[in-house]
């Protein structure tokens, strides 16, 4: 399973990628969004971590370009915010598996995406 994470924290990107290594997926790691839709042209992901609060460009349009040049990625946003907690990106973003904090531990995540990678 192909993992794409778009993290701009290096470390928590780094962090959250090797757990997902140990766990037997490839992983790809982008530090924003010009880099992260390179990315998408050039390959498929099976799950798309996503920072929603992305200091340089904009987190629900590269999900929403994610939903069009791979309609089958699931994604799942990491966020330091409760902003989004009613639940209404899931009505914007088709392809929007989880909303989950940024403190979530890396093996928690890891199985998350594991599970969605799994799915059909």
């Amino acid at each position: 399973m192909r993992i794409l994470i778009v993290e701009e924290k290096l470390e928590l990107g780094t962090l959250w990628k090797r757990h997902l290594e140990r766990a037997g997926c490839d992983v790809t790691l982008a530090t924003g969004q010009d880099a992260a839709t390179e990315i998408l042209n050039a390959g498929t992901f099976s799950v798309i971590i996503l920072d929603l609060v992305l200091e340089h460009g904009s987190a629900l349009a590269l999900a929403d370009y994610a939903s069009f040049r791979q309609p089958d990625a699931q994604v799942v946003f990491v966020t330091n915010t409760s902003f989004f907690s009613d639940g209404t990106l899931f009505q914007h973003i088709p392809n929007l598996r989880a909303v989950v904090q940024r403190e979530t531990p890396p093996a928690d995540l890891t199985e998350m995406v594991r599970y969605y990678a799994e799915s059909p």
